[in-house]
């Protein structure tokens, strides 16, 4: 039996061992993660006893609910022991039915027999680091090979949000206005004060050339942001700063790059060779939305 239940309702102990006892473990829909980028704005489908569990963040506009993976969050989706294709259909029915949708990812480990579209993410299992970068391609592995005139003027060093703020805010793409680009910078803030997040930093002459976000929990690390200062292009400042942090954690982590639909970023990731790994989301546009809206008020 499938139910529906409130942020104030959930039991986050049931649903954490569920979590990390799930072959679908995912570091996005823990309860830090998903309070830090959803405000708290979620809720869960739960199995019967938790045992399996789907968590739902969602948007109000204009007193309609509209679920949609907030900022950061590239994967969600349901989580049990087994991943369980007729279980994972009940799941998908009962959220098509009950929820306006406007766009929700499930995870790279979710199977159905319903046809989804897919997304590309990519990643790097926990190995030897040694044996992960022979797998570099040659022209990445050319680029991390930097000029000793370079080395001798360079440095990779962690920084605070506050002393990354203004690199950052400066050198993000993506945003779609002002307003849009302070809400990142919010989370990016909040995840850093929780200790889940470091910000690693390319200094060059003494001056930030290139940053990464890298988003921590006990069996991943994620890239969830990659700043560059195009003067400084051709120095590959990111890719030395993603090899080192690929260095000091591969052996213990797996490396989530968090995909991208962007050629040029995918082409990027793809040079450190990682794994594909696809997934499914469910994507409604807006006048499908306003139809559902419609079908759900008549129901109640």
């Amino acid at each position: 039996m499938i139910r529906r239940l409130k942020y104030h309702e959930i039991d986050f102990e049931k649903y954490t061992k569920c979590l990390e006892s799930s072959e679908q473990r995912k570091y996005s829909a823990a309860r830090l993660f998903l309070d830090i980028t959803s405000c708290r704005n979620w809720e869960i489908l739960v199995f019967n006893d938790y045992e399996a569990v789907m968590p739902v963040p969602f948007i109000k506009k204009f007193g309609v609910k509209i679920v949609i993976n907030p900022r950061l969050c590239q994967q969600l989706g349901i989580f049990s022991e087994k991943d369980n294709v007729e279980l994972n259909e009940t799941f998908l029915n009962y959220f098509r039915k009950k929820y306006n949708i406007w766009y929700y990812a499930f995870n790279d480990k979710n199977s159905f027999s319903s046809s989804l579209k897919k997304r590309k993410n990519f990643i790097i299992y926990p190995d030897e680091y040694e044996v992960v970068r022979q797998k570099y391609s040659p022209k990445r592995r050319r680029k991390l090979r930097l000029d000793e005139d370079v080395i001798a003027v360079s440095e990779i060093r962690e920084i605070t949000m506050a002393e990354a703020h203004t690199f950052v805010s400066e050198n993000m793409i993506g945003t779609k206005d002002d307003n849009d680009k302070k809400k990142f910078l919010k989370i990016f803030e909040d995840f850093h004060k929780s200790g889940s997040l470091t910000i690693s930093a390319f200094f060059y002459r003494s001056k930030i050339i290139n940053a990464v976000a890298i988003y921590h929990d006990k069996e991943t690390v994620v890239l969830l942001g990659t700043f560059n200062n195009r003067e400084f292009v051709k120095l590959a400042g990111s890719s030395v700063i993603i090899d080192d942090v690929i260095r000091k954690n591969i052996k213990e982590k797996i490396f989530d790059f968090e995909g991208s639909e962007v050629p040029a970023i995918e082409e990027f990731f793809r040079g450190f060779r990682p794994e594909l790994k696809p997934y499914s989301f469910i994507k409604n546009s807006k006048k499908e939305m306003l139809i559902k809206a419609f079908s759900l008020n008549l129901s109640r």
